[in-house]
């Protein structure tokens, strides 16, 4: 079992929270931006949010992005290489990230729960694509310019 390529976790990870942030763009602030803005205005907030709260949500994306891959990284060897695996891992981070979280907030109503609803399961999508495109860009070893041990052609990626 070989060690966690960080710097390809890292490369990996930014690829998937752009993944993330795009979708999370086109989701709140197109296609349920009405809504979005009533659930806040229900909590007494601004409609739309500030720059340095877009800024927050913006560098999450990048951290879950980034633990997306580390984790499918860390999942690989059990379950071997490729978007299977990468699927799995995105699963599992949904599963304890959205879901769960969810469905802790379900009974406090702060959210209305079609929302709810809406945005767990564009995140049941969201998460394992953003994995799985986030993948395609890990591999295990030194990198470029190591040399071709044992697993460092073309089936090592992903």
């Amino acid at each position: 079992m070989g060690k966690i390529n960080m710097m390809k976790v890292l490369a990996g990870g930014l690829i998937a929270g752009v993944v993330l942030n795009a979708i999370d763009y086109v989701v709140f602030n197109m296609a349920l931006k009405d809504q979005m803005a009533a659930a806040m205005t229900a909590l007494g907030k601004s409609a739309a949010p500030t720059t340095s709260q877009i800024l927050w949500y913006v560098f999450l994306d990048f951290v879950a992005g980034v633990f997306l891959v580390w984790l499918y990284a860390a999942v690989r060897p059990r379950f071997g290489a490729g978007p299977a695996t990468a699927a799995k891992a995105g699963l599992a981070a949904w599963f304890v990230g959205n879901l769960l979280v969810t469905a802790f907030m379900w009974p406090m109503q702060i959210w209305p729960h079609n929302f709810m609803m809406i945005t767990t399961v564009i995140g049941l999508v969201e998460w394992p694509l953003a994995a799985v495109i986030g993948a395609k860009f890990y591999t295990e070893g030194a990198g470029m310019g190591a040399g071709m041990g044992a697993g460092a052609g073309m089936g090592a990626r992903m």
